[in-house]
Order: C-alpha cells, then structure tokens, then sequence
C-alpha cells in the first residue's frame, strides 16, 4: 500500500492506494475514514487500483483553513482533485457509502467523465423524504445536545433516532489498528456534529444527471429497516429504479467485506462498460 498526502484548497488529504487495474474510488462518510475500507480494499485491490481517503476534517485529512460548515459539494470538489491526480484521464469505479454516496452523486454529475460507474449505498438524502423538517428539527436538536452535554451522547441520540449502532469507545482489549481507528473515529464525530450533518443532510441531488445506466442504488440487507433504507428508497422512486441489498447493514463493508466484495463486483459488472 502506498500513501499520499494531496494538498486541495482548504485542506490536506490523505489518501492510500492498493493494487492494479482499472481505478476504483472508496469514498467514506460521516465519521468515517479510510481504515474502515481496509478489509474491503485489500479484496477489491486484486483486480483495481483501490483509492481510498480520510475525507477533509477527518482523520489525518487536516484542515488548512479555519474550521466552517462544510457541503456535499466541498467532497465532491476533493473527489474530483484526488482521481485527477492519482487516475488522470481515465474514469473511475466509484461506491460511496452514506455521504459519500452522495460524494459520488455530485462527481457524477460535475465530472461525469471522471466515473465509470457510481455505486451508492444509502445515501443519507434527507431532503428527499416528506418528513424532511421534521428530521432536521431532530439535527438541530442533536447539535444543541452536542454542544450541552458532549459528543457521545448527541451521538447516542443521532443513533437511536436514525436505527443504527453508534462506533464504539476505544478498548485497549483491542488490537491497536482497531483501537487507533475508533480513536479517530470518535474525534471525527465532533467535526460530523459541528460542521456536517446539518449541511450535508440539505444536499438535493441532481436527479437528471442521476438518470444513467452508470449507476445503481443498494442498502444493507440487516433488519429492522433504518432511515437510510427510506432515503435510498426515495432517491429510488425519484428515479424510477430499482434498490439492490447488499450483505450487512450500514457498515456491511467493514462486518463482511468479502461477501460485500462479491456484490460489488456483481454490481459493478451488471453496469455498462463493467
């Protein structure tokens, strides 16, 4: 595995890259970074060149700039610089998974020559939804918990309401890859809670540049049912396409990333040109 640090206006980015073969962009969200792709990229990286990065504010992604609300749109800029300089002139396989997802929706629709495929993986497009106020009236209320009580339980109440397992505390019981990730994991959560979630969830996709055989929507096949099968699902409807389950729930990369493999590949394979 090689590293690299890209240098993009307002930011440091980190980034890794695995293998040979067609380029193939992973691109994390919320407090995610690129360690939560390690099981999947070692895999994948047999027939890709795999490109993997901390998304800016998170991990060792740095700001250069002081710290501001951040857009959907702000990721798709670091997307776009990162495969023009590590995959120059030729498109990328894409899957982003929740925000990334939506990462990937907007270097679709600005860099479309950028990306052979784009597979998004509940894509936490609340905007979509009928209830959309009422969800963020929610974030709001889970910011002003943050900044009242602290991160873990804002985090804990962001997790019920929403139907997914918050990352747990780091465990010196643990390996110290694992250990380290969930240290910089739980720091990511304050930059998601301060400068991300109450921005990002307002991203409305580009529905017409959406509408392309280049890419598909899947969720997680793990019940009960969370609220990004709802946004995936609307997103869906809007585009009148189907939604494919994929093995695990909203981190199934990382709890089964070998049978999380085989779909990708699969999904990859069903799109032109795979």
């Amino acid at each position: 595995m090689e590293t690299g640090t890209l240098t993009v206006p307002g930011a440091e980015i980190h980034y890794e890259v695995r293998g040979a073969g067609p380029p193939l962009l992973l691109i994390n969200g919320g407090d995610g970074d690129a360690a939560m792709f390690g099981p999947l990229a070692r895999l994948m990286a047999d027939h890709h060149t795999v490109i993997t990065f901390d998304p800016r504010g998170n991990s060792r992604s740095c700001l250069t700039a002081p710290p501001q609300p951040q857009r959907i749109e702000d990721r798709g800029d670091d997307a776009h610089l990162l495969l023009a300089a590590v995959a120059p002139g030729e498109p990328a396989y894409v899957f982003g998974t929740s925000y990334g997802g939506m990462t990937g929706m907007d270097l679709l629709a600005r860099h479309p020559d950028q990306v052979r495929t784009l597979v998004a993986h509940e894509p936490f497009t609340i905007d979509l939804l009928p209830d959309a106020e009422r969800w963020h009236a929610l974030f709001e209320e889970v910011h002003a918990l943050y900044r009242s009580e602290g991160l873990r339980p804002a985090m804990r109440r962001f997790g019920e309401e929403i139907g997914v397992d918050i990352a747990p505390e780091p465990d010196d019981a643990l390996p110290a890859p694992a250990r380290d990730m969930l240290a910089r994991i739980q720091a990511n959560g304050e930059v998601c809670l301060e400068y991300e979630l109450r921005t990002f969830t307002r991203f409305r996709p580009d529905i017409a540049a959406l509408r392309t055989e280049r890419f598909a929507l899947v969720t997680g096949e793990q019940l009960p049912r969370t609220l990004m099968h709802r946004t995936t699902e609307a997103l869906a409807e809007r585009l009148g396409i189907p939604v494919t389950e994929f093995p695990g729930g909203h981190v199934g990369y990382l709890t089964h990333p070998k049978e999380f493999a085989v779909a990708l590949r699969g999904a990859f394979a069903a799109r032109p040109g795979g």
